[in-house]
Parts: structure tokens; C-alpha cells; sequence
């Protein structure tokens, strides 16, 4: 009888915490949709339905894996932390977010989004467990678009660069190609590598992708990672500029809207698999020759 008098408040004392804990989360659930749902539905519409923003689901999906597969280990050192400093992070975000939203500025809207979700995240097991998930919560900011005029200037030269490079690779095989600035001129057509090259753009997509996969297969050696990474923006240029070679030479043979309709979009299929594949051989022949360095580096060192 005593052992069963003891067990029953117990056990009601759970049931009510349970019951309290669960409406704490449908509360926050709710919370977190209406605040959310809106903006996602924004970025989907604007960015992810465009072909720069194709990768925004794949970068979601993959990002929400790696979080719950570093979950276990990261909520070990969670701490509470002062509530001043999370309501302060979290008027500025709401207040920003929502002006944000009412001007539809996409590019500021989802990190300001994004920025709150985090702080919401950071008041429920601190920012010791933050640190350890710093790379897929960086990764996951992927899906939002970059501000424009950053694109901007950094595509501009990409894109000069890579029509200078395009005629040039094909007057060495007789084409008659010409250029200027970003204008392409072959036999009667002319094409802009601002239109020809909307993947150049797809640099977000493929350093996102390639990102990815450095840190899946080789977080363990970061020094070799971080060494990789340098890699990726030369391979999304090699992969753009096999994609403005295609585009133009599909002009050339078949028209303008050959070149600009179905073909165009096989283009970029061709163009990522280009990247991806160049991330791949890369890696499979850097890695041998990175582990013969650090090995000899190692034998040394115990030398001296």
C-alpha cells in the first residue's frame, strides 16, 4: 500500500509535465508557423520556382538530415542562457522581418526569418549547442537568395571573363565569332551571356551542393576540407563555361530557339553534372596526395 501511495503522485506529477511541456511546443509550433510559413511560401514562389533557387529543397532536406544527425551529440552541453539577451535579438528580427516582408524584399526577408528561428533555437539550449551545429545551420541559410547587388558584383566580372574565354577557345577552331563586353556575335546570331548564362548565377547552387559534400565525407579532417573548398568557384566557372560553349554552338547549328528552349535547360543539367563530377575527380585525386604530404610531414616532425 505505501509503495502504491508513493507511485501515484509520481506518475501524476509526469502526466502533468508532459502535459505542459507538450502545450509549451504546440504554442511554439504555432508560433513559429504563422511566422514562417508566410515567408517560406514567399521564397518558394520568387526564388526556388527560378532556376538559381532550384536547389533551395535539396539544401532544406539534406540540412534538416544533418541536424537531426548531430542532434544527439550537440544537445549534451545545452545551457539556458539570460532571456534579456533572446528577447532583444528577437524584437529586432521580428521588427526587421516584418518590414521586410510588407516591402517583399525577398533577400532580406528569409535571413531575417531565419535569424529569428535561430535565436528561438539558441533560447532553448544555448549557444554552446549552436556551435556545434554551425554547419548545417549555415548550410540550411542556402535556400534563401543572396541579395542582388552582391550577385551582381560578383557575376559581372564572371560573366566578362567567361565570354572573353568562350570566343576565344572557338576562334582557335575556325568559328566566325566575335565579341564585346558581354555580346557574343557568331555567324548571323547574336547572344548575351547575361541570357546565355543564367547559370552563372547557379555558383550559389554548386558551391551549396559541393559544400555539402566536403563536409559530409571529410569534416573529420578540416584542414584538408577548408583546402577543397578553395576549389569550388574555379569549378563553377569550368562548368559555366562548358554551358556558354553549348549554348553558343546549339545557336550556331540549330537557332536561337533550339538553343533557348529545351536544349537550354539540358544545358544545365549538363552543367551541373560538369561540377559535380569535377568535385568528385578532384577530390578522389587530391585526397592520395594530401594523405603522402601529411604522412611525410608527420615521419619528419617525429625526426626531428
Amino acid at each position: 500500500m505505501g509503495a502504491s501511495a508513493q507511485t501515484k503522485p509520481m506518475a501524476h506529477s509526469l502526466s502533468g509535465i508532459s502535459a505542459s511541456t507538450f502545450a509549451s511546443f504546440a504554442i511554439l509550433a504555432v508560433g513559429i508557423a504563422l511566422f514562417a510559413v508566410p515567408t517560406m511560401i514567399f521564397v518558394v514562389q520568387e526564388y526556388w520556382s527560378s532556376e538559381s533557387g532550384a536547389h533551395g529543397p535539396i539544401v532544406l532536406f539534406t540540412g534538416i538530415w544533418l541536424l537531426w544527425r548531430q542532434w544527439p551529440q550537440a544537445i549534451k552541453v545545452r545551457e539556458v542562457p539570460q532571456g534579456f539577451e533572446v528577447w532583444a535579438a528577437l524584437a529586432v528580427f521580428v521588427v526587421l522581418q516584418v518590414i521586410a516582408r510588407i516591402t517583399q524584399i525577398v533577400e532580406l526577408e528569409g535571413f531575417l526569418m531565419y535569424g529569428a528561428l535561430i535565436t528561438v533555437l539558441y533560447a532553448f539550449v544555448g549557444g554552446e549547442v549552436l556551435k556545434k551545429l554551425w554547419f548545417p545551420l549555415f548550410y540550411i541559410a542556402f535556400i534563401f537568395p543572396p541579395p542582388e547587388t552582391i550577385v551582381a558584383a560578383v557575376t559581372v566580372p564572371m560573366k566578362m571573363w567567361l565570354s572573353v574565354a568562350a570566343i576565344r577557345f572557338l576562334d582557335l577552331f575556325g568559328y566566325p565569332i566575335g565579341g564585346e563586353g558581354v555580346r557574343i556575335y557568331i555567324g548571323q546570331y547574336e547572344l548575351l551571356v547575361a541570357a546565355a548564362c543564367a547559370g552563372i548565377n547557379s555558383i550559389i547552387s554548386l558551391s551549396a551542393i559541393s559544400l555539402f559534400y566536403i563536409y559530409v565525407r571529410h569534416q573529420a579532417e578540416w584542414r584538408y576540407a577548408a583546402f577543397l573548398v578553395l576549389f569550388i568557384v574555379p569549378i563553377a566557372l569550368l562548368a559555366n563555361f562548358v554551358r556558354v560553349l553549348i549554348l553558343i554552338l546549339l545557336t550556331y547549328y540549330a537557332g536561337e530557339a533550339a538553343a533557348q528552349g529545351f536544349l537550354h535547360n539540358f544545358a544545365g543539367i549538363v552543367m551541373f553534372a560538369v561540377a559535380i563530377a569535377s568535385v568528385f575527380g578532384l577530390d578522389s585525386v587530391l585526397k592520395p596526395l594530401w594523405n603522402r604530404y601529411v604522412s611525410k610531414d608527420q615521419r619528419e616532425a617525429v625526426n626531428v
